[in-house]
């Protein structure tokens, strides 16, 4: 796991892009402490940062050129199949004039530049892992920038005046010196509503996120974006296997994924909330692993809905030499300024995952594994049933002045799933397609069309991503995935753990994201998955491995004391960007006043969530002095 970086344009061989890509490699140094290395000649320039993994010697030190010099590689990830691709790369290929590679060092690294050689850009398509990695041809003067199927780990670029810059981070193209630091007003918009901005559009003007499964090519001052992978096509899969033989797969595809995700060389244990995936992949990693698995739950005392427990419970079933990390409110809130000088991209969830990837990497552990994405892949929250049910209802659009009882009922219940359910039953068409974007809004329309002066259309920020994703009627189950992977998993929970566990030089691993089972479980029908009771499917397949009240007990999430400190502790801070916030050019001062007055006035509509994303989007722009 490392940090990349690099700039190619047509003779730029001069000291202000020598001092850029030192400046790039120096504001990821947090990504690789283990070394650094720069890379150029007068068409480009590559910068590294790693953090070893495998094979830990100075053989896997990049940019690794080819056994020829003709071939730059950088590269940012795992590659968990690699042992078999260099097995392959290592035997002459039957039929061609292809002849065995031989290898100088045990890393992935060098299989991914193998790899290349043989086979070029279709390399990709043999990989299993996460990964971004960029490949210098010097002699056709090419660049090839690749990203993992299902976008574990970043790349963001800048395409302008025949120059391309990239990065792991949007921090080493704001630092480059060569990038205008300036806002893009649309994708703030978007932010307010959705607390994020959907790639390949970033909270920056002219910087844009590489898509997942995506290839970037650069050559003759041109870029061509292709993709190579679209998990779109696999919903509409017609599988004809019996629920029992659906879960013995299931089984089968994710404890082969976790067992994959073992091989490292630096001291690796696994995230344990208690809840169903964490315990899920901590019971196969007990199962598959010869060594005993270390665990790591972060709690709060303070706590009433404190899951530390149920962790304990399944430490003790594994046999794990388990880590309970206490943390009071008071240490949490000493750490709040690092956790948002560590934020890359605005996020108000980052601070959390800060806070939990420190204490783990403080504790010894170098690579962690993570249940992320089973709720999205196993239909585990709620969304997933109200959109069945929505889309069953079609009955809904013939009642007459549907709208006006949306208006009582928000009314009526004074909360913010009322307004959501009023603007829903406001729709000319009501369907689980057009509600979704409803249920993922941070603000209610009236709310978020008083803050900004200029108006943008909400429902597009979503709607531009899901539009594509088409499924038959026995899978929209497996449709509410693709948004749920496409939106909220893609664009905030996977770019906070990667931001933030980056952060602290701690790797996370995501076995739920081997895309052959994401593959698999989209194709399972919707009688298979409907949510009668917490993922079913996921804990049938699991068999006998977790306990039944683990497998029963309510979804809590990792939850912090954030009203009442945002009303005491952080009340100060908060008011400070509130206000700053307020002055902005492209807002609405009053209206802006007016949501932090009604929060602290206990306004039911208002949640700290919706004050938190205000002062985290405020503070990153001060932080990185962006123009706005």
């Amino acid at each position: 796991m490392c940090g990349i970086t690099g700039i190619v344009g047509k003779q730029i061989n001069n000291s202000a892009y020598h001092s850029a890509i030192k400046k790039m490699n120096d504001a990821i140094a947090h990504r690789g402490p283990d070394s650094e290395g720069t890379w150029n000649d007068e068409h480009c320039y590559l910068g590294h940062r790693r953090l070893s993994i495998i094979d830990l010697s100075e053989a896997g030190n990049q940019p690794f050129l080819s056994q020829d010099g003709r071939y730059i590689l950088i590269y940012n990830g795992e590659l968990y199949n690699y042992k078999d691709i260099r097995l392959e790369l290592q035997r002459a290929e039957h039929g061609t004039k292809q002849i065995p590679y031989i290898f100088r060092t045990d890393t992935d690294t060098e299989v991914v530049l193998a790899a290349y050689l043989r086979w070029g850009k279709d390399c990709v398509k043999r990989f299993n892992g996460m990964f971004a990695f960029s490949i210098w041809d010097t002699a056709d003067q090419k660049l090839v920038l690749a990203r993992d199927r299902m976008g574990i780990k970043p790349v963001y670029y800048q395409f302008k005046d025949n120059v391309l810059l990239f990065a792991s981070e949007i921090r080493a193209l704001l630092y480059s010196g060569l990038i205008e630091k300036k806002i893009s007003l649309k994708s703030v918009a978007e932010f307010i509503q959705y607390a994020t901005v959907h790639a390949p559009n970033t909270i920056l003007q002219d910087v844009f996120m590489l898509m997942p499964g995506h290839i970037l090519e650069y050559q003759n001052r041109t870029i061509n974006i292709q993709k190579y992978w679209n998990i779109n096509d696999f919903a509409k899969s017609k599988q004809d296997l019996s629920y029992k033989e659906t879960c013995t797969q299931i089984n089968e595809l994710l404890t082969a994924s976790v067992e994959r995700r073992l091989v490292a060389d630096v001291p690796f244990g696994a995230f344990l909330s208690g809840g169903i995936d964490s315990s899920a992949i901590v019971g196969l990693m007990s199962k598959v692993s010869s060594e005993k698995v270390r665990t790591f739950n972060v709690s709060f005392d303070e706590s009433e809905f404190s899951e530390a427990k149920y962790a304990k419970q399944i430490s003790e079933k594994f046999n794990t030499e388990h880590h309970e990390i206490k943390l009071t409110p008071d240490d949490f809130l000493k750490q709040l300024p690092e956790a948002l000088a560590a934020i890359d991209h605005p996020s108000g969830d980052g601070p959390n995952s800060y806070i939990v990837s420190k204490a783990t990497k403080q504790a010894g552990i170098t690579m962690a594994l993570s249940g992320l994405g089973g709720d999205e892949l196993f239909a585990g929250y709620d969304i997933f049933k109200r959109y069945y049910e929505l889309e069953k209802k079609g009955w809904l659009n013939i009642i007459p002045a549907k709208g006006l009882a949306g208006k009582l009922l928000a009314a009526k219940k004074n909360s913010v799933q009322g307004d959501k359910t009023a603007e829903i039953l406001n729709l000319d068409t009501i369907n689980g397609f057009h509600a979704y974007p409803i249920n993922r809004k941070l603000f209610n329309q009236k709310d978020y069309r008083s803050l900004l002066k200029e108006q943008f259309n909400d429902s597009n920020f979503i709607k531009n991503v899901i539009q594509k994703i088409e499924t038959d009627k026995q899978h929209v189950l497996s449709r509410v995935s693709l948004f749920e992977i496409q939106t909220y998993m893609q664009n905030i929970l996977l770019r906070d753990a990667d931001q933030m566990s980056m952060a602290v030089a701690l790797e996370v691993r995501v076995p739920f994201l081997d895309y052959k089972l994401v593959e698999f479980v989209l194709g399972v029908k919707d009688e298979y998955k409907y949510p009668h009771s917490p993922k079913k499917l996921l804990t049938d397949a699991l068999g006998e491995l977790l306990p039944d009240n683990i497998v029963n007990r309510p979804k809590m999430g990792f939850t912090l004391p954030w009203k009442d400190w945002l009303k005491g502790e952080l009340k100060d801070f908060c008011e400070e960007n509130i206000v700053q916030f307020s002055k902005r050019s492209f807002v609405n001062r009053d209206s802006v006043l007016l949501i932090w007055n009604r929060f602290l006035n206990n306004d039911p509509k208002i949640t700290w969530s919706r004050v938190w994303h205000l002062v985290i989007l405020n503070n990153w722009i001060n932080t990185h002095q962006v123009e706005c």
